[in-house]
């Protein structure tokens, strides 16, 4: 008699790899893809445009918003009207992205790195108030992971300096909130990342959110390659000319096409990245005092962005074993930043040294989850069960 097969059990090892990102068609976009090259206009200050930049600032509340090619983009830009000269310093927090620093660097000023608190991994207002002196000209805030950092801390440090600049690299913070306020419109520019890594995407791309009217007008002319062309378009002047420094920020409408139709649908995209964050959450946290690490912490008066999801390792070894076990099943859980104080080129732009420990001991431990739009529920469970299974093999007495 013959036995009867038993049926082959795919293990986890056959299954796919989930990707740590993975950008998703969530609308209209190919759609306005097309109208935009059947309309003619391909470069940049198109009808997209216009329309993507009308959806930022009526959520920032901003008197003009400009689309830019990055967020990098969008951060040189706003050093340029600063009118930094030598001597001038901005303070930039260590653990971020080199663009947030190079930007202003490249406009001459040196660089003041300043520690991050351990609770939203934003600038430390204590730190901060330290840094203060007579050259710093502007401050960088970053809400990390699209949690607003303690805003009413350095908005209290910043009190009685009106002539220091508050900038917001809100690369991951579109749509999130401090208190009732929008990030975006804490500060007097603010900047936006449309990375194929973001919430929103369009491969590359940004926008300069500016929130004092004074800066429109000199924001377009160097926006517009130092010419008064805006004025132009809009009837104001018979022709334009050279009028002051400036650049070719302007993002393509084509690539602004696209971007729409993912803003369009900007309430879906949020309530699935919120739902992930949620699921997430709920299956980790009750293991944090068992297994030794530490999940991310979301005050009660912020509203996040939802840009990823992380934990934290109790140490730098043990962070990297669990993520390379996590690889080993397919699951691309990845680190992020290196402090800036600590590299070469962060210490060739400092302005003068300091200390930032909070950084380099997160920088060590910080462990990002696979975290994308139409991550399904299945493969959020499979996530969540080789962290644990990796975080307990890795645990000191195994």
């Amino acid at each position: 008699m013959a036995q009867l097969q038993q049926p082959e059990i795919e293990s986890e090892q056959e299954l796919p790899d989930i990707p740590f990102n993975l950008p998703a068609v969530e609308g209209r976009e190919l759609e306005h893809v097309q109208a935009a090259v059947r309309g003619g206009h391909l470069s940049s200050g198109g009808e997209f445009a216009h329309r993507t930049a009308e959806i930022l600032a009526a959520d920032t509340g901003s008197p003009e918003v400009l689309m830019t090619t990055s967020c990098t983009a969008a951060l040189e830009l706003s050093a340029m009207l600063m009118d930094l000269k030598e001597g001038d310093t901005v303070i930039v927090p260590s653990f971020t992205f080199t663009s947030t620093g190079l930007a202003f660097a490249r406009q001459g000023a040196g660089l003041v790195f300043c520690d991050i608190e351990p609770v939203t991994l934003g600038l430390d207002p204590a730190h901060l108030a330290s840094l203060l002196d007579d050259h710093v000209r502007a401050v960088v805030v970053v809400h990390y992971a699209g949690v607003a950092c303690d805003m009413e801390g350095i908005r209290a440090v910043l009190a009685d300096r009106p002539d220091v600049r508050l900038v917001e690299d809100n690369a991951h913070g579109l749509f999130g909130r401090w208190r009732d306020e929008p990030l975006g419109s804490l500060g007097r520019f603010a900047t936006l990342s449309f990375h194929e890594t973001k919430n929103f995407v369009c491969g590359e791309g940004g926008a300069l959110v500016l929130n004092d009217p004074e800066d429109v007008d000199r924001a377009r002319v160097l926006y517009d390659k130092g010419t008064n062309r805006h004025a132009f378009m809009l009837g104001q002047v018979d022709k334009y000319t050279w009028k002051d420094t400036g650049s070719s920020f302007g993002m393509s409408d084509v690539l602004a096409a696209y971007l729409l139709g993912q803003l369009e649908q900007r309430e879906a995209v949020q309530a699935k990245r919120r739902h992930l964050h949620e699921r997430y959450e709920s299956a980790l946290a009750p293991h944090t005092e068992e297994l030794g690490f530490e999940v991310m912490r979301v005050p009660e008066d912020r509203r996040p962005a939802h840009h990823m999801y992380y934990v934290l390792l109790s140490h730098r070894d043990r962070r990297n074993d669990v993520l390379e076990l996590m690889r080993k099943t397919g699951v691309q859980a990845t680190f992020h930043y290196q402090p800036l104080h600590t590299s070469e080129a962060g210490r060739s732009f400092a302005a003068r040294t300091t200390e930032c420990p909070v950084s380099q001991d997160v920088s060590d431990r910080l462990l990002r989850m696979p975290f994308y739009n139409n991550l399904s529920d299945p493969d959020a469970d499979r996530v969540v069960a080789a962290f644990l299974d990796a975080a307990t093999a890795t645990l000191p007495d195994r």
